[in-house]
């Protein structure tokens, strides 16, 4: 869809590398999730929320090579801790809410040029 409207292709690799690192998240930790798109003429906002363990600390979840992944995860070649900073690093916004015992949200924004 972002191709028919013309989005550049760097921007489009941003969304689908942010996309991927949240979805690989969902799946690694969460017990369940759902992805939410909205598309208007100048962003992309993309929702994605988890019923799952939480984050108990944001700020040391986004540094680099930081892990909760079990032995189990880590495996199958996820799990190297760099999901969140790869979010961060590939959206114009990325606000991250989350509960310990009840799961986490994130909305991810980015723009189109």
């Amino acid at each position: 869809m972002l191709k028919q409207l013309d989005i550049d292709s760097k921007t489009i690799k941003n969304i689908v590398i942010a996309l991927y690192e949240a979805e690989v998240n969902v799946v690694a930790h969460a017990w369940k999730g759902t992805v939410s798109v909205d598309i208007d003429e100048n962003k992309i906002t993309i929702w994605v929320e988890d019923e799952g363990p939480g984050i108990p600390d944001i700020d040391q979840a986004m540094q680099a090579g930081f892990s909760t992944a079990s032995k189990k995860v880590r495996e199958m070649g996820f799990g190297a801790g760099m999901g969140l900073p790869n979010m961060k690093k590939n959206t114009d916004e990325l606000l991250i809410e989350s509960e310990v015992g009840k799961g986490t949200k994130v909305k991810m924004i980015n723009y189109f040029s």
